[in-house]
């Protein structure tokens, strides 16, 4: 089921409600990483081209539904304007007399950016009212913060669930979203294969349940594959265990093989006698003795895995394959950026902790897709409706 662009539309002359992901990190009134601003300037920029009158509305960090200037979106108004060139207006308030003596005075290809909408408790809690007062004047709503579309908060979907407006969106970001994880999940090039890292199974067994009816080959590594070995009977000493998911681990397995999908599993694994990177460390196949815990994959592991991904046509990545942040312990996940970056596979790395493991290490470039949304795309991956993306116009 596609959705409509703001491509798919006329916005000249029009007032549209733009939803970005302006959430980024600023330091004594300084942005200390662009990496969300420069994801949303393609969308900003073709609406100033066609003459639209923009409203962009964010949240930033968690202000609790109280007016806390620690949170102001007003460094983030200056330093958009450098990347478009021109003026960007800042409101003082959300729905208050700033924003609408603004919005009533915006011209074609003009850029105004509203105040924390968290600033408003109604923003999380889809208050209807609030919703009402956001839509004011407004004709067109986009949105273009993905990191945020696994909401149903008034500004990722009310406005449009409502009614209150009734075209409604996607931006660039969130279409390139849809088209590159949904053509993969839905219509993959084979061999398909699913790498899954981190700490937590619990986090993951939506993600895991669904990829399963679609991939060739599922990859666990980090600190989940752990739950898995224990459910195969294996001794993982220390290692982090979620034991109340054993049984369910046993179940997956199970489903793997009556589906025909290769599960693959760490062979040999980077142990340490104490969680930290300066930790007495070995590596070991099978059992790991008691006392030590499993912090990367070994090195027929990451054989075993890289392998994999030399022969896939599409991989999909989320999650790292070790305690990533420890300089000892961060080879496996290492490893497996390197093999996706030689691949001529569709690579797509699904937000988080990968992301940034793809982005520090400098293979960003390299990859097909890297998602702008951590828990939008987990559960995207899950096959779950996202409310920010139901609430858009069907082609």
């Amino acid at each position: 089921m596609s959705k409509k662009s703001v491509k798919d539309i006329s916005v000249a002359g029009k007032t549209c409600l733009v939803r970005v992901d302006f959430n980024v990190p600023v330091k004594d009134g300084v942005v200390t990483d662009v990496t969300r601003i420069e994801g949303a300037v393609p969308t900003i920029k073709y609406l100033i081209k066609e003459g639209a009158k923009i409203v962009l509305c964010s949240h930033l960090g968690r202000p609790k539904g109280e007016f806390n200037l620690k949170y102001t979106l007003k460094p983030i108004a200056a330093k958009l304007s450098e990347y478009l060139g021109k003026p960007v207006l800042f409101a003082e308030d959300v729905i208050g007399p700033s924003a609408k003596q603004l919005k009533a005075g915006l011209k074609g290809g003009d850029v105004l950016l509203l105040e924390n909408l968290r600033f408003h408790k109604e923003e999380e809690e889809n208050d209807k009212e609030f919703c009402k007062a956001l839509s004011e004047g407004i004709d067109v709503y986009v949105n273009d913060a993905f990191g945020t579309a696994h909401r149903a908060h008034a500004s990722t979907a009310g406005v449009a669930q409502y009614g209150f407006v009734k075209t409604a969106v996607s931006g660039f970001l969130i279409q390139k979203e849809l088209e590159i994880m949904g053509g993969a999940l839905d219509a993959p090039k084979r061999p398909f294969v699913a790498i899954l890292g981190g700490a937590k199974v619990s986090d993951k067994i939506g993600v895991i349940n669904n990829l399963l009816e679609k991939v060739d080959t599922l990859i666990i590594g980090g600190a989940m594959a752990y739950t898995f070995l224990k459910a195969l009977g294996k001794n993982i000493g220390a290692s982090l265990c979620e034991s109340d998911k054993v049984e369910l681990a046993k179940e997956l397995l199970q489903k793997a093989k009556v589906k025909k999908v290769k599960f693959l599993l760490p062979l040999d694994n980077k142990i340490a006698d104490a969680f930290a990177n300066d930790a007495n460390q070995k590596v070991v196949e099978g059992d790991i003795p008691d006392g030590w815990q499993g912090l990367d994959i070994g090195p027929k592991t990451i054989k075993l895995f890289t392998d994999a991904v030399a022969n896939a046509k599409t991989v999909i990545w989320n999650g790292p394959m070790g305690v990533f942040e420890f300089e000892n312990f961060a080879g496996g996940t290492k490893a497996v950026a390197e093999a996706l970056s030689k691949t001529d596979a569709v690579t797509i790395i699904g937000g988080g902790d990968s992301a940034a493991a793809v982005t520090q290490l400098g293979y960003a470039d390299k990859m097909t897709h890297i998602s702008t949304g951590g828990g939008a795309s987990l559960e995207f991956l899950e096959g779950l409706e996202l409310p920010g993306v139901a609430c858009l116009n069907e082609k």
